[in-house]
């Protein structure tokens, strides 16, 4: 076991900062991780030229550096040896919290994985911000982010969760929605659900109601913007039981014919039915203990 106290470090050791950055609003950036920002020696960016909008608003002039999908590898590298040489690097994802959907995941790994300080920032997020609008459940949810773009994927998936009870959030794409939405209402059936756009912008947009009144307007409507989906989560399905059809006795029987003894059939039979034993012996014509 490993303990990291982020406040209380060696100031010349390497700290990794995980700074979430606004998901649409300007105004949404922290004090702190403004400050953060202008004080770590290198920012790594999942787009410099995204990021750099960011930091020309705020007047941050630390050093940025690319980190996305298509580098991770080689720049993880070089990343933790910078680190490990006490120097302070910054992840900054496009919009967010990084880590969600992006492969700041893996760094943030490595990172822990190698002793190295990881300070997260609290700060935008675009599935809490749905989830809490959403007018849904939100004491207890699920995230499960982008489902897979193959429709024979995506819906082998969403069967997986179709009896989930709790309240589910997914990512999409608006060019995958209209086909997402369907096989989301094929699977799942209709169900109250909220899709959310354009978090914090001046065109933010819920849609609330049922979904196949949504899947309707998604249908009809050219809709722009990544989208962050709320659904209620379905009633679990019952769990039959091998033994269900069979009464008290052909269930103690069927022990007995594997070769149990009586007395240890019905005790085998009242745990498995969560009744008294004696109930069961009295079924199977069976003295008690």
């Amino acid at each position: 076991m490993k303990t990291q106290k982020s406040f209380r470090g060696n100031k010349e050791e390497g700290t990794l900062y995980i700074v979430p950055t606004p998901i649409g609003n300007l105004e949404d950036m922290t004090y702190r991780a403004v400050h953060t920002l202008q004080s770590v020696d290198k920012i790594a960016a999942e787009d410099t030229r995204n990021t750099k909008k960011l930091t020309r608003h705020y007047d941050i002039d630390t050093p940025l550096i690319s980190y996305h999908e298509h580098n991770r590898k080689n720049r993880a590298e070089e990343l933790i040896a910078w680190l490990g040489d006490g120097l302070s690097v910054a992840l900054v994802s496009d919009a967010g919290m990084p880590g969600i959907s992006d492969p700041g995941e893996e760094i943030i790994s490595q990172a822990v994985a190698e002793d190295i300080p990881v300070v997260v920032l609290p700060g935008a997020n675009a599935a809490l911000v749905a989830l809490v609008g959403s007018g849904l459940p939100a004491d207890h949810f699920f995230y499960y982010g982008f489902l897979p773009r193959k429709k024979k994927d995506r819906v082998k998936e969403l069967e997986k969760w179709k009896s989930f009870p709790e309240t589910m959030v997914f990512y999409e794409s608006p060019h995958r929605l209209k086909q997402m939405t369907q096989d989301l209402y094929e699977v799942f059936g209709d169900r109250r659900v909220s899709f959310a756009r354009e978090l914090t912008k001046q065109y933010e947009e819920f849609l609330r109601g049922d979904l196949s009144d949504v899947l309707t307007r998604v249908q009809e409507t050219e809709l722009k913007g990544e989208f962050c989906i709320v659904v209620e989560g379905g009633e679990e399905e019952e769990k039959s039981s091998w033994w269900d059809s069979l009464t008290l006795e052909e269930h103690v029987g069927s022990y007995v014919e594997e070769g149990m003894r009586d007395k240890e059939a019905v005790k085998k039979v009242a745990v498995e039915r969560g009744m008294p034993k004696r109930e069961v012996y009295r079924a199977y014509h069976v003295e008690e203990d």
